[in-house]
């Protein structure tokens, strides 16, 4: 029977930065058609983890080509850890399913401009105690900041859970991501995505997508950690 030790150190030696498990019964607050078990119905628990996002990239203001190819490839090394765990995981007979970690998701709501994904991979964080959801929706972890992109696994075992995080990371008073945001986007509770995606990429003349605007990360005071502060 595999145990949690064992399913973390796998994520690990594939290249997962921070990791945690969480029982299927924490996702009772999932909306419909969106909880682990209407994705795989023997889902006993959820893994997930986290690649870390190099600081230096999310800095740069001379230009968006770095930032914009840096996230493309830890999206695509995240998904390739998560496939690998899962054929890892279907030798030794236990049943994984990966979440994707960017696209394709199905939910659209072309008014709003509102997408959802299969999962919603910083509340899973979250409920396996990798982090706490900040003021700008995002996952704050205590050693990694926001500066992170997440990957899951739904398994059909009963493994060791991870406590979730019971402090608030972000300071009572702080607004910063919600006064920089500059769509006005943020509220401290949700993200207009509407509006978000208004300004967060950019095409440019020859076609090439990029990612514009990336505030509600920077102006964190933990973006890089708990109460650690970016230098400019």
């Amino acid at each position: 029977m595999i145990d949690s030790n064992e399913v973390k150190k796998l994520l690990y030696d594939l290249g997962a930065d921070v990791c945690g498990i969480a029982p299927v019964e924490r996702f009772k607050n999932a909306p419909e058609g969106f909880h682990p078990k209407d994705i795989y119905s023997d889902c006993k628990s959820v893994v997930v983890f986290a690649k870390r996002l190099p600081a230096a990239a999310n800095m740069l203001k001379s230009t968006r080509v770095v930032y914009t190819h840096m996230t493309a490839l830890i999206f695509e090394e995240i998904d390739r850890i998560s496939a690998n765990a899962c054929c890892y995981l279907d030798k030794l007979h236990t049943g994984a399913v990966m979440i994707p970690c960017d696209e394709p998701y199905e939910y659209w709501d072309e008014e709003k401009k509102h997408g959802r994904g299969i999962l919603s991979l910083k509340h899973a964080g979250e409920l396996a105690g990798i982090g706490v959801i900040g003021k700008n929706t995002l996952l704050v972890n205590k050693d990694l900041g926001n500066m992170m992109y997440l990957g899951a696994l739904l398994i059909d075992k009963v493994v060791d859970y991870d406590p979730m995080i019971k402090e608030n990371y972000c300071y009572d008073k702080c607004r910063k991501c919600i006064e920089n945001c500059p769509q006005k986007a943020l509220n401290g509770v949700s993200v207009n995505q509407a509006l978000c995606r208004s300004n967060v990429v950019k095409q440019s003349s020859k076609g090439y997508w990029f990612y514009n605007c990336c505030k509600c990360r920077l102006e964190c005071p933990n973006s890089l950690g708990m109460r650690k502060k970016i230098k400019k």
